[in-house]
């Protein structure tokens, strides 16, 4: 069994993290709501903006030069290398959202070992906001230049409780409606606030739940890290320890296993 990596170990790669999400700002919000934004349509016909292409050229070309032995698994071009140490890439987070000018966008970068992400980077710089996490360091955010530290709601009634559910579309696409309204019948409040912004408002103690559906590793690793360390629990919607089921349920931890046994009853 490979040993949990020391706290110690992953300050210098937290560092670079937050340098990578520098230089990802640095392309992605030029282009934002950009009259010239080049948009086109990838064969699962989801969109891509040149942005996209660039921001993620961006962080590879200076993780290439610091982490030549570390993989790479990034949205827009695949998996290189390593995954026994491999950052995971989600350039922009909600390009529907940036392509139409919604501000609700942005950059994620972890750092998985052994599968595991340890280190999570956030940022969302057309609001402003960044958040950060390492295993054993905790997890923190930024706005106005005020640091904090992040911690999920105490909440621990369901009846109490405020989930985003993403999208009805994922839910029904994934067989799952009849969950979604049992999910909706049983909370203080549902609403759908979609992408990664939602999990930040769970680290922040300000939902109890995120669920979805139709998830890639890139879409979820850095909020991993974050959620995690700010107390919360992520794992896959059948409870499984994992980021690649596609799927996700990310609670403040304390209504955790409540959540489960509503959403498979």
């Amino acid at each position: 069994m490979t040993a949990t990596p020391d706290a110690a170990d992953l300050r210098a790669d937290l560092q670079l993290a937050l340098r990578l999400a520098d230089a990802a700002d640095a392309q992605s919000l030029p282009r934002f709501d950009a009259a010239d934004l080049e948009i086109s349509t990838k064969a699962d016909h989801s969109h891509v903006t040149d942005a996209d292409l660039a921001t993620e050229r961006a962080i590879r070309r200076i993780l290439e030069e610091e982490r030549p032995d570390d993989g790479i698994f990034g949205e827009e071009f695949g998996a290189q290398g390593s995954t026994a140490r491999q950052w995971i890439i989600d350039p922009i987070d909600g390009t529907a959202n940036f392509l139409r000018g919604v501000p609700l966008w942005g950059t994620m970068i972890a750092l998985a070992i052994d599968g595991v992400p340890r280190v999570g980077v956030v940022s969302m710089p057309a609001l402003g906001r960044r958040w950060w996490a390492a295993a054993g360091h905790g997890a923190w955010t930024v706005s106005d230049r005020n640091e904090r530290r992040l911690a999920t709601s105490t909440v621990s009634s369901l009846d109490e409780a405020s989930v985003s559910f993403q999208s009805i579309a994922q839910w029904r696409d994934a067989g799952q409606l009849d969950a979604l309204l049992r999910l909706s019948a049983h909370v203080w409040r549902d609403r759908a606030y979609g992408d990664v912004y939602a999990y930040m408002l769970l680290a922040e103690g300000r939902l109890e739940a995120v669920a979805e559906f139709d998830v890639k590793e890139y879409d979820i690793a850095a909020a991993v890290a974050i959620v995690n360390e700010a107390g919360g629990r992520m794992t896959a919607f059948d409870g499984s320890e994992t980021i690649s089921a596609r799927s996700t349920l990310a609670t403040n931890g304390t209504l955790h296993d409540e959540f489960l046994r509503l959403l498979h009853d």
